[in-house]
Parts: C-alpha cells; structure tokens; sequence
C-alpha cells in the first residue's frame, strides 16, 4: 500500500496540474468584470457643466452590490447629462451588462428620456470633454425600457459626433431602431456589444443578435445642422473637424445618466485583442486582433 505522505503529495500535484492547465486554457473564455460591486473603482465621471470626477448630488452610486445612476438629490435635472467611464480603452472586445430601470423620471429630464439610457462605445475619454459638453463623441448602444404602450426596442444605435454603414451603404440616422422585443416595467435585462475595432460592431439582448453595423466614423457634425458641435458644448470644434470621415476604432466605454434613474448589476469585458502565439502562457484561441507585446513566457508565478 502507498504510503499516507505519498498519496498526498501525489494528490497534491494533480490538482496543482490541473489547475495550471486551467490557467492556460486556449479556450477558456476570460471575463473581466469592469464593477467590482462595491464601489466606483476604475471609473472616472463627467457630467455637463461639472468638473470631471465631481459626482455631482450623488448621481452615480453603488448601494447593495448595484451600480446606481439616480437622481433621488436633485430638485429638477436642469440638463445636467453624465457619464460613466472606465478608464481604460479598448478596441476589439465584447462587454455585456445587466440593467433595469426603476422609478420614475426627474422632474425636468425630456419626454424622449423617459426610460431612456445608453452604453456609450468607442467614445472618448472623459477627460477630453468640454465642461459644457452634453454627450462623448461615441456610438451609443441605447437603451429604452417599454413604457407599457406598444412596441419600444432597445439596444438600438445612436451617433452623437459620429456615423456608421449599414449593408454596404452610409447610414446617416442619428438613431437607428434594433429588432428587439419589448421590456416593460422594471425588470433586469442582459444586452451585450460585439465590437471589432473600425470594422463591424453588434449589439445583442438576451443572447440574440438585434442590430449589425459596419465601419464606424466620425461624423462632418454632431447630430445635425441646428444640434451642431458648438451647440452640443463642445469647445474643440477644429479637432474633430479634422477627423471627419476618420474611422474611429478604439475607445472608451461609458455608462449614461440621461434623467431616468437605472440601475446596473453587472458590466463586464472579454477581450478579443491580445496574443496569439500558441506558445505563450496566455494565448486565447478566440482572440480575433493580434498583440504579441502581451505574451506572456515562461512559469507562471
């Protein structure tokens, strides 16, 4: 019979090995979530007409594990949009989230913001904002909840400062509907983005993909002729002006605050840029953008 020690310590190196082949797994798909459920770690906040990081009445939030955009300290919204967001660029990725609408509107928020919220994607930072700026030069994966009176999609586009090819042709609507169904009341609701740099981006609710669109830009202007960049607050007109009809590839990822309050259970990425070498530690099989700076060689520590 094996001696006691040598059962253990062979034990003890199965599961060690098994756990460095899990470590290594090509095809183990590795979800990083971007809310830790505790706090606003990792996030910086912008809202018109504040300085960047002043979290203006307590707008964004974490209560009970739940990120919070709320508006329960304001007397009226008085335009005061805001953003989310996460430090960190990214150019090919997925990230999927978990959301709700809850209670009602603030007192002064517009008619067309009722249950109306967004994740911006591929927008810029926010420190490059201008004080008065009202939204991120992005795509938005709008989010709308039903209102209880008929078919209202979600997960739809809009392009503030930008635009996009649908089918193989310019696609110049500022909001462009998904085929979702419906969502009303206040139930949680799962919606993903599929971004692949400059080329093709989807949007999916429920695991079920509701939009497709290609070759992301910036825009000549910002929503339209009247609603340009000097009236959407933006003090540098001539630098986006000099990247019009630029494909716009990377970017941040932002949550809005628009006057309904929302809530977010989850937000998290997976990657699809990195290393692909088969011979690195950190190869992952469905990475769809090469970065070899990443590789990692070697024992893992």
């Amino acid at each position: 019979m094996m001696p006691l020690r040598t059962l253990l310590l062979a034990g003890l190196l199965f599961v060690t090995s098994g756990l460095a082949f899990a470590q290594t797994n090509p095809n183990r798909q590795d979800w990083e979530p971007l809310f830790n459920g505790k706090d606003l770690t990792g996030w910086d906040i912008k809202i018109t007409g504040q300085p960047l990081n002043d979290n203006y009445k307590n707008t964004f939030r974490v209560e009970n594990g739940i990120m919070r955009l709320a508006y329960d300290q304001y007397t009226s919204f008085d335009g005061k949009y805001g953003h989310l967001y996460y430090k960190k660029p990214y150019s090919h990725y997925r990230v999927r989230f978990t959301y709700r609408f809850v209670g009602q509107q603030t007192k002064g928020g517009a008619a067309w913001n009722v249950r109306n919220s967004g994740v911006m994607l591929h927008s810029q930072s926010a420190a490059s904002l201008s004080l008065g700026q009202d939204f991120p030069v992005s795509l938005e994966l709008q989010l709308l909840g039903g209102l209880g009176k008929g078919p209202r999609h979600t997960a739809n586009l809009c392009t503030p400062g930008t635009e996009v090819y649908m089918d193989g042709k310019l696609n110049p609507a500022h909001c462009i509907d998904s085929d979702s169904k419906t969502y009303d009341g206040d139930q949680w609701v799962t919606a993903e983005a599929i971004v692949l740099g400059d080329s093709v981006i989807h949007h999916l609710v429920d695991g079920d993909t509701v939009l497709t669109y290609q070759r992301p830009r910036v825009s000549s202007y910002f929503i339209s002729d009247e609603y340009d960049w000097k009236a959407a607050g933006i003090q540098n007109v001539d630098y986006w002006a000099s990247r019009a009809n630029k494909p716009l590839g990377e970017g941040y990822i932002a949550l809005q605050a628009e006057s309904h309050p929302i809530d977010f259970r989850s937000v998290e990425i997976l990657e699809l840029k990195g290393c692909t070498d088969r011979k690195a530690l950190n190869y992952k099989s469905y990475y769809v953008k090469s970065d070899n700076t990443r590789c990692q060689y070697g024992r893992k520590k």
